[in-house]
This record gives C-alpha cells, structure tokens and sequence, in this order.
C-alpha cells in the first residue's frame, strides 16, 4: 500500500484518488462537526497506535466556534474521543469511546488554529481541547498546544484531571488555563458519580497550582447526589489546596439536555427522573463555596 512520511515515521495509507472514491470518507467530509478535517482513514491498526503515542493523530468527535462557554473569548472547542469515567449525568456519552472519533492528523489541527488565529487574538479567545477525556490522547493535545501558544493563541484544558500522570510536567507548560471538574468531595461520591477514584483530580490541580497555571473549577450540582453539605464542603476544601490557581468556581445546575443521547445509544440512564437543583438549592451551595473565599459564578 503507498506510504506517506510523517515526523514518526511512514504510514500505510491510502491515494487521494482512493480516498475520495470511499464512501466512508464521503461521510466524514459532510459531518458538520468535522467539517474541513480529513481523515487518514487507511492507517492500520499498528499505525494508528503508534501515531497516537508521538501525537502525530488524534481521535476527533467533532468541534465548534463558541463564545464564553470554554474559556474566555471566542473560543474553538475540540470535543475529543474517549473517556475512562462513566459520569451519571455525562452529556456526551457518544464520546466514550475512542474508536467512535475520526483520526485528525496533527498538522490539519494546527492549520484550523492559524486560522481562527486573528479572531482569538482579537476576542481574548483561543482553543480549549474539551470531551470526552482529552488527557486520553496527551501527545495530540499537547503538541497542538505548543503550536498555538507558539502562534501566541491562548490554550485551555478542559479535563476531570483523572488521568493525572497522563500528563507530564512539560505538557502542563503549554497549558494557560485549565477547566478542572472536581465531581464530588469525597471517594465515595465520586466512585459512585463516575466509577473512579477523586484522588487523581486533586494531585493533579495540585501540579497545575506548582506549575503557576490558572484553573476554573467545575462542579455539577446534582439534587440528590452531589448536593450533600458535606460533600460540597469537601469540594471547598480540596479548592482551597489548589492555592492562589483557581480564579472562580462554577456550579453547573444539572439538567436533562444529554438524556436523548443515553437513550439512542441504549444505555440506560441513571438519572432518568432527576430534576435540576432549584434556586434555593443553589443559593445555599454558592455560599457555601464563598465562604471559603471563592468567587463564584
């Protein structure tokens, strides 16, 4: 099969003509989410793992232009495939698995960041890598980061932090801001909230604080399950470790915008009849985090 050569070495892939040719290129091509991408779709799987290892792809879900949602500014936001938590109330739940992205090379990345890169310069934007678990793929992620900081493009990571040493101490330096869910106070919460382990999170802002980086903290107010006093005292105290980084806190009410996707997918929903957090609910958490001294929004 014809080689391409890339900075890891060559890869088995297949002609432009073949490619356009391919239905399932043709598909790629008209998804909205990934629109202006092209996939490598004839790598195999030998390759696919190398090239994710040296970063030299990454597994898209898709990617949109936003205001003040991911970070300041406009920003792009690129919805990575693959996570290894099962949160209840995850709103993306088509992102769990890293085989259901589409692989984009490295470069195609960048090249949509120079792009943009006027208008982030202009809104105080830039590029948040969000999920899924973008610290899923740290090579991908990190070397788009270097690239756009090089460009003088504000980087944010919007992570869980669960997988804290996925990360090393020089791809945190290419990190400007970071968007950190700290799901639940204590292991028990958090085990049952996302099947995994709340102390990953915490070393991780930990290193992000060391490392002098901003970070917005992230927590789902859920009726019922996070919502307990202590637990969101808890929360408070783990903050209060990540020292002068964190700049605010977010309590995200919960709500039910990702239930249809559980349902397409047949998976079944755990929070089938939750409601969101009501105005007094959320009131009294939002003190709860300013008295520790948190700006709160």
């Amino acid at each position: 099969m014809p080689s391409t050569t890339t900075a890891a070495g060559r890869f088995r892939t297949t002609t432009p003509r073949m490619l356009r040719e391919s239905k399932t290129y043709a598909k790629q091509m008209l998804m909205g989410g990934l629109s202006g991408f092209e996939s490598p779709i004839g790598l195999d799987r030998r390759d696919r793992i190398r090239a994710l290892k040296t970063g030299d792809i990454g597994f898209v879900h898709s990617w949109d232009i936003n205001t003040s949602v991911d970070g300041p500014g406009t920003r792009m936001t690129v919805f990575m495939s693959g996570c290894p938590l099962r949160c209840q109330y995850c709103q993306n739940p088509d992102t769990w698995k890293m085989r259901d992205g589409k692989p984009v090379t490295v470069e195609d990345m960048v090249k949509k960041v120079a792009r943009y890169q006027d208008l982030f310069k202009a809104t105080g934007g830039g590029i948040t890598f969000s999920g899924g678990e973008s610290m899923m793929q740290p090579a991908f992620v990190s070397r788009v980061f270097r690239a756009a900081r090089e460009m003088g493009v504000h980087t944010c990571l919007d992570t869980s932090g669960f997988l804290n040493r996925n990360y090393t101490d020089e791809m945190i330096e290419d990190i400007d801001l970071c968007l950190l869910d700290v799901k639940s106070g204590d292991e028990e919460t958090y085990h049952k909230v996302t099947g995994g382990m709340l102390a990953p999170t915490i070393e991780f802002g930990k290193r992000l604080d060391k490392a002098g980086k901003k970070i917005w903290v992230r927590f789902v107010l859920v009726p019922g399950l996070t919502d307990a006093e202590e637990n969101v005292e808890n929360v408070a105290r783990i903050c209060e470790e990540f020292g002068g980084a964190i700049e605010h806190i977010d309590v995200l009410g919960f709500h039910q915008l990702g239930r249809p996707k559980w349902h397409e997918l047949g998976i079944p929903y755990p929070l089938e009849d939750c409601k969101g957090p009501s105005a007094k609910l959320r009131e009294r958490v939002v003190k709860q985090f300013e008295a520790h001294g948190f700006k709160v929004y």
